[in-house]
């Protein structure tokens, strides 16, 4: 089976890499000739654990490779994805510009039954809107699918090769058919594949996104009230996410969610509830709680430090989550912004993200090849992001490095009691102080 994947970013690629990993032969399509170039020495434009492995293994043997020739793939290809960016509009919505200039592309030069398949996050009524694009031109019978992708930034490539399940819309025999023998390599184990319906595959992706959105916001505000009647946000989740019929997952609190997907995913469904007149109060609710919540560690600095004018606090984390260099709405943006109206500078470490702070924020913000760098003269350290190399830190040293012992924790990587008997100054989210 012959698939091409037109858009090589972070959905493409790794969509791209895992179908060839399973011996299928893979063209990735984008217009951007520098990223093409780079691909094809294998230097990719973002970083995923484990996506360079499968990237160089299955490019040199073969299997998959890259082009910038988006009409010649497409003439090449029994099925194509459409993975190109939906971003977001003024008013929230998603800007499906791309996505049909691609259905345009597919309708003139396919040269074949042709499988078209959504992969982007598109809003409900997208698929009609390629399938038009693509029937204006096609010569050729096509079947237009919606297969939303449910992939964790930091966790992809596992996301993509043992799924929890794959949802497919798909509204023909043919394309169920062939939608199912491509991604039966990845379901040997028992997991769903879920056809339905094109207009629920399409809610569903923004659903879920909406949904794990919601259980953070609910989980930070709770945080907050434990603060004020003395509980522990640690052991509430704990004692609720031992019930089955919540779970434990995405109950820790923190900063705030960002990244590309909940942000505007959020606010994409928002904007096609208020266009057919049926607001979702709740998600309304949860968009304004998180951008409080990215206010939380500005405030806790401040009341440790008092003003922040002419200090310099130290910040560990930049992107919004681990294993990633994604800053897109991450919480560290909103508390860099703090510190400098408040006229105090920053000095800032991230494992993977430092590339993307200085292409975001240039001269603005000073960076430190490692974290203990970033501690000389700091009058405080905020923890943002909770990669792994945070988590057991040499105490001694941040205390001797910092000109005061103070400890934002974003992350509640640390426990209070310790942290008292070393003498900082420590605040987290939502746990009684020590």
């Amino acid at each position: 089976m012959n698939i091409t994947v037109v858009g090589s970013g972070y959905v493409g690629l790794v969509a791209g890499a895992c179908f060839a990993e399973t011996g299928s032969s893979v063209t990735c399509a984008d217009i951007d000739q520098a990223k093409i170039d780079g691909l094809q020495k294998n230097i990719l434009p973002i970083f995923e654990p484990g996506l360079d492995t499968l990237v160089e293994r299955n490019q040199g043997a073969g299997r998959l490779r890259f082009t910038t020739d988006i009409a010649g793939s497409v003439a090449w290809a029994d099925v194509v994805f459409i993975a190109v960016g939906t971003p977001q509009d003024e008013d929230g919505s998603a800007d499906l510009k791309h996505v049909l200039a691609v259905a345009d592309v597919i309708g003139k030069h396919m040269a074949r039954e042709t499988v078209v398949v959504t992969k982007s996050t598109v809003p409900v009524g997208t698929a009609e809107k390629v399938r038009t694009a693509v029937a204006a031109n096609a010569k050729f019978p096509f079947h237009v699918c919606s297969n939303p992708e449910f992939l964790k930034e930091g966790a992809a490539i596992d996301d993509f090769l043992k799924p929890d399940r794959v949802v497919l819309g798909a509204e023909s025999d043919f394309a169920r058919s062939v939608m199912a023998e491509l991604y039966a390599p990845f379901v040997r184990t028992g997991k769903p594949i879920i056809f339905m319906d094109i207009p629920s595959a399409e809610m569903t992706k923004y659903a879920a996104n909406s949904m794990l959105a919601t259980r953070i916001s609910f989980m930070n505000e709770m945080a907050g009230l434990c603060e004020k009647v003395g509980a522990s946000v640690d052991l509430v989740r704990k004692g609720i996410g031992s019930d089955s019929r919540i779970g434990s997952a995405f109950l820790f609190p923190g900063p705030g969610y960002g990244g590309s997907c909940f942000p505007k995913d959020v606010q994409a469904l928002l904007r096609t509830a208020h266009s057919v007149n049926a607001p979702l109060a709740v998600l309304e609710a949860v968009e304004e709680a998180n951008a409080r919540q990215k206010t939380v560690l500005g405030a806790k600095l401040a009341a440790a430090l008092g003003l922040l004018k002419g200090k310099r606090i130290a910040i560990w984390g930049l992107a919004f989550k681990a294993n990633t260099d994604d800053m897109r709405e991450s919480p560290s943006l909103v508390l860099i912004e703090q510190v400098l109206q408040a006229g105090g500078t920053v000095c800032a470490h991230d494992p993977a993200a430092l590339h993307e702070a200085k292409r975001r924020l240039g001269d603005a913000i000073d960076y430190a090849a490692n974290g203990y760098d970033a501690l000389t003269g700091a009058d405080a350290l905020v923890v943002v992001t909770d990669w792994n190399e945070y988590r057991f830190p040499d105490f001694a040293r941040i205390k001797a490095a910092l000109k005061a012992p103070v400890l934002i924790d974003g992350r509640n990587l640390y426990d209070p009691v310790k942290m008292a008997k070393l003498g900082f100054t420590y605040r987290s989210i939502g746990r009684e102080q020590a």
